[in-house]
């Protein structure tokens, strides 16, 4: 069967685009077809400033909605990174496959370290190392398929030519991964810059949906949207970026083709209506049951602790493969 991977790092509020461009086909598609594992990777939000309690209650919060959208304990493996060692214990060993150079040439690494200049602060080895942890994410569970956005390609790429390198030198001990993408708004905009991802770290959060806003709160944001020049609703990404990011999102709400969907409308405003309430009643039923769960916080500590055992048991053969391959001595 095949063996998929995926994560989400508490570096803030799970968004709209999270949803949209990754946990709706986790619990929809990716869980019944495959052996499925979903990791909240807290040790990647440990790579820049931060929060301790904030990280904890993100890593609480990410668990819980995840549940919330659909993810069943029964059908995937739902854990904390963090919780499984094996993730730390093959880190070392992709640190030691890996270059500088190929490391320093990771977009993410360039981003967020002249970011961390600019605000004055220094930048973390880990910042340029976490490609190898995230690589160990993925080998550990001997992982066929990465589902990822755009941003993400290049760390799978990364992996892939880690674990063919490590196999060449060592001995078959991995399984060489690929990424997949989601067909349907693998990257949902932010509603203020059309040009950007709507992420959870952004500094305002006026563009960006998050699973919890309260409605009024949903549709206030969605009817303050960039829209685009003249008054034609037009599906035109690079002409109309804003109004694009409306209809793909319109469209991954309630199905049908942006183009078509466009053809619908006359105005922006009548765009913006039916947008809103299109999310609205997407991410209805997944606050209801976010709350039921967040009341139970015991249910959603126990799918944790017997998500990380079962993890466990997978990976530790894996890595311990690894170990032995490189010529380290068997733990007695």
């Amino acid at each position: 069967m095949t063996r998929i991977f995926s994560g989400i790092k508490p570096t803030g509020h799970l968004t709209l685009g999270n949803y949209l461009g990754a946990v709706r086909r986790w619990a929809e598609v990716d869980q019944h077809r495959a052996d499925a594992l979903f990791s909240i990777v807290d040790l990647h939000a440990l790579t820049v400033e931060h929060d301790p309690a904030r990280v904890r209650r993100l890593s609480r919060q990410a668990a819980t909605l995840m549940l919330a959208a659909g993810l069943d304990p029964a059908r995937c493996t739902v854990f904390v990174q963090s919780h499984v060692g094996a993730h730390t214990r093959l880190s070392y060993l992709l640190e030691c496959t890996a270059t500088d150079g190929e490391l320093r040439r990771m977009i993410q690494y360039k981003e967020k370290s002249v970011r961390a200049k600019a605000a004055g602060q220094s930048v973390r080895v880990s910042l340029l190392t976490y490609p190898a942890l995230m690589a160990a994410d993925i080998l550990a569970y001997r992982t066929d398929e990465v589902p990822v956005g755009d941003d993400q390609t290049q760390h799978v790429e990364l992996t892939r030519d880690l674990a063919e390198r490590f196999n060449l030198r060592y001995g078959p001990t991995f399984t060489v991964p690929r990424a997949t993408n989601p067909p349907v708004a693998a990257r949902v905009m932010d509603l203020q810059d059309p040009s950007s991802k709507m992420g959870k770290s952004h500094e305002s959060g006026a563009g960006i949906i998050y699973l919890l806003d309260e409605m009024d709160v949903v549709r206030r944001k969605v009817m303050r949207a960039v829209t685009d020049s003249g008054r034609e609703v037009e599906y035109d990404p690079v002409a109309k970026p804003g109004v694009a990011n409306l209809l793909e999102i319109l469209s991954a709400c309630g199905g049908g083709n942006p183009s078509e969907l466009a053809g619908v409308y006359e105005s922006y405003g009548s765009l913006k209506q039916d947008t809103a309430e299109a999310v609205v009643e997407l991410l209805r039923p997944v606050r209801a049951r976010h709350a039921e769960l967040a009341a139970d916080p015991g249910h959603v500590d126990k799918v944790l602790k017997e998500g990380a055992e079962r993890a466990r048991e997978m990976a530790r053969p894996v890595v311990d493969a690894a170990y032995e391959a490189v010529g380290l001595l068997p733990a007695g």
